[in-house]
């Protein structure tokens, strides 16, 4: 059994790296965002053509970019939202929940200091931890047998 795991949240640092790296072992295919920032701002500009001004740029490759998500977590198995301490973290909600509204399971990853802003979130996820290591630890008990 192979699972698809949509890997959403920010797209700055290299938790993604991290995860595929613990669970190189575990039968896991992982999607996510476009994670080359230029090339994600640039989309909508780079099929709709110019935009006149930096919102209408923004909206243009909102819709595509969701687009992107919306398909890739539909075809996911389960989800894993990462919030770390560094970066606003909206997409990383709006992901996660968009899982939840879906049906898929989703691991939530957020540090102890996240608790409180993400306790809503937290109480409607599958599983929370508070580290890489520890969701690879979750995803590696799904493969387990005995």
């Amino acid at each position: 059994m192979n699972l698809n795991v949509y890997l959403a949240g920010e797209i700055h640092s290299d938790w993604r790296k991290e995860l595929k790296e613990k669970a190189e072992n575990l039968p896991v295919v992982f999607t996510g965002p476009m994670e080359n920032h230029d090339r994600s701002d640039g989309i909508g500009e780079e099929v709709h053509g110019a935009q006149p001004d930096s919102i209408s740029k923004d909206e243009a490759a909102s819709r595509i970019n969701n687009l992107r998500t919306s398909l890739l977590l539909k075809k996911s198995d389960l989800a894993v939202a990462f919030f770390g301490e560094s970066f606003k973290q909206w997409n990383t909600a709006m992901d996660a929940s968009a899982a939840i509204e879906m049906g898929k399971p989703l691991i939530l990853i957020r540090p102890k200091s996240l608790h409180h802003p993400l306790k809503e979130l937290s109480s409607r996820a599958s599983v929370t931890v508070e580290n890489i290591s520890q969701a690879v630890q979750v995803l590696s008990y799904v493969f387990e047998e005995e």
